[in-house]
């Protein structure tokens, strides 16, 4: 009978040991490699989708503007009954809104000066909507140091906007130049970092206020009733509501002179109102579904009177 010896028995048990060892070893490298190319494929799947997702989006955002030109040709005034308010389904979900239906924060600066007007018509909507007045003044001081302020005079320091010219006359001229001390604001998300300001009331904010490239009027036609009694004096937020309800059921504005009439306040003079019966600027908000997969998007575009709806910026998010 043949025998191992101790050593050699020993040299053949390690040897096993290490192929073991060397099996596993390669096992879990394996392993490795399978999950990072696991990762990988479905991380590349994950953005094949977002782009698919992304052009779908697109898509929907040109009808959009296509549904803008169409309703501009069609009538002067921008309304709630037209097709572009409703809101889409399909491939894209989603829905545009006015813009100018909303409080511009950018009003609260006009011609490089805090808009005093402004500022309280700010702080009244703010009341009717249930925001803290100290956060509401931290907002309105974040969106006057967005903009460059020029120093005043006397004869300057109570800047008025003329609704048949938005963009504000102040006389005089600016002797000095104040540098913003903030980045310009682009959307209401820029206001997330201030003290105060929870999600939950930035969500509710976008329902009432806007932020736009430049000032503007408010569109009587669309405006809620809560932005109407904040920007038109001398309106309690009842007459608004029942002046929205005579509007809704198709009674529309044809002119700032019916408006007011309407108000049913004769002091109240046709210049120093605020509201239009026209708009510019819509915000579009679209999601696509790929698979299991959604891609959302948002764009800001600008309609102006004799061509198609620009886009001044779009965003894609997950």
């Amino acid at each position: 009978m043949n025998r191992h010896s101790p050593p050699a028995a020993k040299q053949q048990g390690m040897a096993i040991i290490s192929a073991l060892l060397i099996a596993a070893v390669v096992a879990v490298m394996a392993g490795a490699m399978l999950t990072r190319q696991t990762v990988f494929t479905r991380s590349l799947e994950a953005e094949q989708l977002r782009v698919q997702g992304s052009w779908l989006l697109q898509g929907g955002l040109q009808a959009s503007r296509q549904l803008l030109w169409e309703a501009r040709q069609k009538d002067v005034l921008t309304r709630l009954d037209q097709p572009w308010a409703r809101p889409f389904g399909g491939a894209v979900e989603g829905q545009l809104d006015d813009e100018q239906g909303k409080f511009n924060l950018r009003n609260l600066v006009t011609q490089q000066i805090p808009d005093a007007t402004q500022l309280q018509n700010f702080q009244r909507l703010c009341e009717l909507i249930g925001i803290d007045s100290v956060v509401s003044q931290r907002i309105s001081q974040r969106v006057i140091a967005s903009y460059d302020q020029r120093t005043t005079t006397p004869a300057d320091s109570s800047p008025h906007t003329d609704v048949n010219n938005p963009r504000g006359t102040v006389p005089g001229a600016a002797a000095e130049i104040l540098p913003a001390k903030y980045p310009m604001l682009r959307s209401l998300d820029d206001l997330s970092g201030i003290k105060g300001l929870e999600p939950r009331v930035l969500t509710r904010m976008a329902k009432f206020v806007s932020v736009l490239p430049d000032t503007t009027w408010v569109n009587g036609n669309t405006a809620s009733a809560e932005v109407l009694s904040a920007v038109v004096p001398g309106l309690s937020l009842p007459q608004a509501q029942a002046l929205v309800i005579e509007r809704d059921s198709g009674r529309w504005f044809i002119n700032r002179g019916d408006f007011v009439n309407r108000l049913r306040m004769p002091q109240v003079a046709v210049d120093t109102v605020q509201v239009g019966i026209t708009s510019e600027w819509f915000r579009w908000q679209g999601q696509a579904r790929r698979e299991q997969r959604r891609v959302r998007a948002e764009a800001l575009l600008y309609r102006p009177e004799d061509r198609q709806a620009r886009i001044i910026w779009w965003r894609v998010g997950a």
